[in-house]
């Protein structure tokens, strides 16, 4: 049977983009072949062809030569010179955004605390690491030091409700950001939590942030490197 129906076209659009977005299925899930489809959904062949040229035009699925169609891997970007919410990022994506509080602790400044955030050896700092989720997939890990003599009040604050980064941003204005960018392999534990095979590239950006107080905060975000891209808009300096 042949269907001439707008809306068919728009409801066999709606429901796998919604199987998509909701995470239902991932990126590299293969999708069911047009014949499949058109048999399913009681159309023509033309009509689920249209839909698929739709979805790759929207960069949601990829069409393979003979193999079928496939969910794309979504790519964020980030500005590199701007402090960006993870949360926005996700939604960039038309993905919902998560996060799990892994880990949080209050310990002593060591060696490396002392050099990341200017603070003396022995100085409160508070460890906090996040995992954040596009969808049912881990977006970035977060590992992040908090300067307890400049940022008091985050000794009480709740992190499994908000995330350490939004929180920051509204709690302390921040005056002078540094970043740090590089590419990792993939430790066990990195690996791990990012759902990822050990030694799989990985893309590292590392912030130190200050405000008039001093040293506020240092972070290290991790991402899987097929999944981030880095962008930086800027114009000549003047002579």
């Amino acid at each position: 049977m042949i269907s001439r129906d707008p809306t068919l076209h728009q409801r066999i659009l709606n429901d796998i983009e919604g199987k998509i977005v909701s995470g239902d299925w991932p990126p590299g899930h293969r999708l069911p072949f047009e014949v499949d489809l058109a048999t399913q959904y009681g159309c023509s062949r033309m009509t689920v062809n249209k839909v698929m040229t739709q979805l790759a035009k929207a960069g949601l699925i990829e069409r393979r030569k003979k193999l079928g169609s496939f969910v794309t891997q979504p790519q964020a970007q980030s500005a590199v010179l701007e402090i960006n919410d993870i949360e926005a990022e996700v939604k960039s994506l038309n993905l919902p955004y998560s996060f799990v509080l892994k880990r949080s602790g209050i310990r002593k400044a060591d060696a490396a605390d002392v050099r990341l955030l200017e603070v003396s050896p022995g100085a409160p700092v508070l460890s906090l690491t996040c995992i954040h989720f596009a969808g049912t997939r881990q977006f970035c890990i977060e590992e992040r030091l908090i300067n307890l003599a400049n940022v008091p009040e985050a000794e009480s604050a709740d992190f499994t409700a908000h995330p350490p980064g939004q929180w920051l941003v509204r709690q302390v204005p921040w005056s002078t950001a540094e970043h740090r960018i590089r590419a990792v392999s993939a430790s066990t534990e990195i690996a791990a939590m990012l759902g990822i095979t050990k030694g799989a590239a990985c893309l590292v950006v590392e912030r130190r942030t200050w405000s008039g107080l001093g040293p506020i905060t240092q972070v290290r975000l991790t991402y899987p490197g097929d999944t981030h891209a880095l962008v930086a808009r800027f114009t000549p300096a003047s002579r």
